[in-house]
């Protein structure tokens, strides 16, 4: 039996979201094969070992959009280098923790991003999902979009904004000049490190910029402002390592005006998913073959969910971003995909476990060092 340590909560706005996506989680992994070391990460930062037993009883009497209580008090968790992860003992000391590998369900910053992964990394622990690299490009919306462009793949038009442009006099006339010229109103202003549709918001005309540079500048020092397309939303969902697979696309419906965060966590009613999405056999298989390109491109391992929009003026395909941990709750797009595809939600995760245990010792077979004698 395998011992996986669950990462939840977190440290960033997200915080909830994680907490139901790891509830679907741990309802889905095989108690037979996986034993679970729930570990909650605070708003404030702290890694706390939360109780497995009441834990695993909260999840198996509430349904999984529910998610797990809140996180509370308790042994504070380590991230020992090189000797992976241990908890106090109540006396001063501390005692090393079982742990085979880390299921990271931390969505956004400070566990999307990169950071975490970097920790784990040093503290030579196995995890899931991509590495520390593949981690921040994907978190930064930019970083991504550049790399895509790179690879001639099509892409939403945007321009970046920093927090410090704001320090010139004439930084709103200018960016609104900016925008009337390079794709014009409405678009969306939002934070490059961010998810869940958080910091988000549809900018109408020149009148409405300002309240929303703010919005998005709490969230991230640096935001997008994106064109506005009248579009379908696609997202495809894509497994692997060097090897990686597409899932057949799903669609998302908004309910609401757009797919923002209300429509994907609390409304129950907040938009149509449709999987498989309905795409003629031409577009799903130019969706697959980008999905993957992008995948490649970014340096993605373990899993990504990869959304686009297709312009319903022009049936063009655009990569808009992409998530390497993306939601797991009992509606999310990624494993319904993979479900789809024929994947149940507990072979995912299986697959998932397998993966990052591929990347670990593949990883560790690598020389870090040089012999001068050799």
């Amino acid at each position: 039996m395998k011992t996986i340590a669950i990462l939840y909560g977190g440290k960033s706005g997200e915080h909830e979201v994680s907490l139901i996506s790891a509830a679907s989680i741990i309802q889905n992994l095989d108690p037979a094969r996986y034993a679970i070391l729930p570990i909650g990460i605070s708003k404030t930062g702290e890694w706390l070992l939360q109780d497995g037993a009441a834990l695993r009883q909260i999840v198996d009497r509430r349904s999984g959009m529910e998610g797990l209580a809140p996180i509370v008090s308790g042994k504070k968790v380590f991230v020992l280098p090189g000797l992976g992860l241990a908890a106090e003992n109540g006396s001063g000391g501390w005692e090393k923790l079982d742990c085979d590998i880390v299921f990271p369900v931390l969505h956004g910053t400070f566990g999307e991003d990169g950071t975490v992964q970097g920790l784990l990394e040093c503290a030579g622990l196995p995890y899931v999902g991509s590495g520390v690299l593949g981690s921040a490009v994907g978190m930064d919306k930019q970083v991504a979009k550049e790399l895509w462009l790179r690879e001639e793949l099509p892409v939403v038009e945007f321009i970046t904004v920093r927090k410090s442009d704001r320090k010139n006099p004439n930084f709103l006339p200018a960016l609104s000049r900016k925008i009337e010229a390079r794709f014009g109103w409405p678009c969306f202003v939002k934070p490059v490190c961010s998810g869940s549709s958080v910091g988000t918001s549809k900018v109408s005309d020149q009148e409405f910029l300002a309240p929303a540079l703010d919005k998005a500048f709490s969230y991230d020092d640096k935001i997008l402002v994106e064109e506005f397309i009248p579009a379908r939303e696609v997202e495809c969902a894509v497994l692997g390592n060097e090897e990686p697979r597409a899932f057949s696309p799903g669609e998302i419906i908004p309910a609401h005006e757009y797919y923002d965060y209300d429509a994907k966590y609390k409304d129950p009613q907040g938009a149509l998913l449709q999987v498989p999405a309905p795409l003629s056999g031409a577009q799903e298989e130019i969706l697959k073959t980008m999905a993957i390109k992008a995948y490649k491109a970014c340096g993605f391992s373990g899993m990504a969910r990869m959304d686009f929009f297709i312009d319903k003026r022009t049936g063009a395909i655009l990569l808009n971003e992409a998530n390497t941990i993306p939601g797991f709750t009992a509606i999310s797009m990624y494993p319904r995909m993979c479900q789809a595809g024929g994947l149940s939600y507990p072979a995912l995760l299986e697959t998932l476990i397998d993966l990052g245990l591929e990347r670990f010792e593949s990883r560790n077979k690598l020389s870090y060092s040089y012999d001068t004698e050799a």
